[in-house]
């Protein structure tokens, strides 16, 4: 079941990884910015979204499916740079994991890596356990999952502000999406495990982002030596879509 890459351009590989529920078409204005610079710009499509072959209720799925099936594109095309977002974000830092040899350099926004906060953010980690996180398997339960997940990271009234064609999107890739969320919140890997990482880093969060994904990168800035860790003013966790212009620059750095 291969992913579907928008591949572009020629010359270092960068491999734009996106947010949950979303598809490589988010990457579209950082990827003809890479095309023009002279990068290879490659735009998955993870697994079960976008235009990637579909993923079918109820068979199980984790993040980790993902994981692997990046590693397997860094090996080939490597050394890559890795650009992630959200959901794309936490699939980078375990693939420059699972292969650093293949990795130039990672730049994350908001990656839920949620495994790195400990002790001192029981804060954070309150936010998290008060998310009602429920799922049945009725059409109306799918459709309250999708509203609280989605007005979590945008804010009170996002999934209803959506137009149309997006609510049917994330409706045709929600079980997916749930499944990876699932697996996701249970990854206990702990910031000093990403204090391997070698190659350069660059960490970002939106000022507005939820606590919990603020905390995560400021949790991965302590633990990587010499990671750039930056806050956009004004923005939240959707940025990287709702505010290329603003957060491409300084997730783009190399």
């Amino acid at each position: 079941m291969p992913l579907f890459i928008d591949d572009q351009g020629a010359g270092e590989p960068v491999v734009l990884l996106h947010s949950g529920g979303l598809s490589g078409r988010q990457w579209r204005r950082l990827a003809s910015d890479l095309v023009t610079s002279g990068k290879r710009a490659m735009a998955v499509d993870l697994t079960g979204q976008g235009r990637s072959e579909p993923w079918p209720e109820p068979t199980p799925f984790s993040f980790q499916i993902d994981v692997d099936r990046i590693v397997e594109i860094v090996r080939d095309v490597g050394p890559a740079h890795l650009v992630g977002h959200s959901y794309g974000g936490l699939v980078a830092l375990h693939t420059a994991l699972a292969a650093p040899a293949s990795i130039r350099s990672l730049s994350v926004y908001d990656p839920v890596a949620f495994g790195v906060l400990g002790e001192a953010d029981a804060d954070a980690r309150r936010v998290l356990d008060d998310l009602d996180r429920s799922w049945r398997t009725s059409e109306m339960t799918h459709e309250q999952w999708l509203q609280t997940f989605v007005d979590f990271w945008g804010g009170t009234g996002s999934w209803n502000a959506l137009r149309d064609d997006m609510r049917a999107e994330f409706r045709r890739v929600v079980w997916v999406v749930r499944e990876a969320v699932r697996s996701l919140v249970n990854d206990v890997t702990p910031a000093s495990t990403y204090a391997s990482f070698t190659f350069p880093v660059q960490l970002v969060t939106g000022e507005r982002s939820p606590l919990p994904a603020r905390r995560v990168g400021q949790r991965l800035a302590e633990a990587i030596a010499g990671a750039r860790f930056d806050t956009v003013p004004g923005v939240g966790h959707l940025a990287p879509v709702t505010d290329a212009a603003a957060v491409n620059p300084v997730l783009w750095r190399w």
